[in-house]
């Protein structure tokens, strides 16, 4: 029976959109007003970040659909965590979330542990979806996995912590001061202090 299929590349997909992304940015901190060389910057690196993230999770594709392509690959779902867990797919996981608290915070000023892992949490499940979808109805090659979510969250939280211990220094918070797009000035991470007796 016939079949249709398709393969989807990743650099002719991710190379203009990552140049779209740095003109989008250029634009609106040009019309915001707060257009320097620094933010610009940072808004190319998120920008760029979130490019690498799409084509880490969901290209290049290969796509089939018809009657001939045979009925939906239920197995590229795995729903059962750490069973068929893989660890150097856990690992680069979270590698691939750790800059994202950061990014947040300069881009955003999102400082909230709660809201940052919830953030990463979300971008990871809509990723895991779309290739669930893509796999039902497509009989795409990516697998939607619930260990992939797990490592992201994780990844979201490592960040977060590696971030926030990083704002106790002085020069890394003035540093951040003048790359973040949003002029909040960076928060410290609250210390404590053991009881003195009186």
């Amino acid at each position: 029976m016939p079949f249709h299929q398709l393969d989807v590349p990743a650099l002719p997909i991710l190379l203009p959109l990552g140049g779209v992304l740095m003109i989008v940015s250029w634009v609106l901190l040009h019309r915001r007003g707060r257009l320097s060389a620094r933010r610009l910057v940072t808004a190319w690196i998120a920008g760029w970040y979130a490019v690498a993230v799409a084509g880490a999770t969901l290209l290049p594709l290969h796509l089939a659909w018809g009657p001939g392509a045979g009925p939906p690959e239920f197995y590229r779902i795995i729903l059962v965590p750490l069973v068929t867990m893989r660890v150097d797919d856990f690992l680069l996981n979270i590698v691939m979330t750790l800059p994202l608290a950061a990014l947040l915070y300069l881009v955003a000023g999102l400082r909230e542990r709660r809201r940052v892992v919830l953030t990463g949490f979300l971008i990871s499940l809509a990723i895991e979806v779309v290739q669930a979808v893509i796999c039902l109805a497509w009989h795409g090659n990516r697998w939607a996995d619930v260990n992939d979510l797990t490592a992201n969250t994780l990844g979201a939280w490592l960040g977060f912590a590696i971030f926030w211990r990083a704002l106790g220094s002085a020069r890394v918070r003035e540093l951040v001061r003048r790359w973040s797009l949003v002029d909040a000035e960076p928060a410290v991470a609250p210390v404590h202090r053991p009881a003195t007796r009186s």
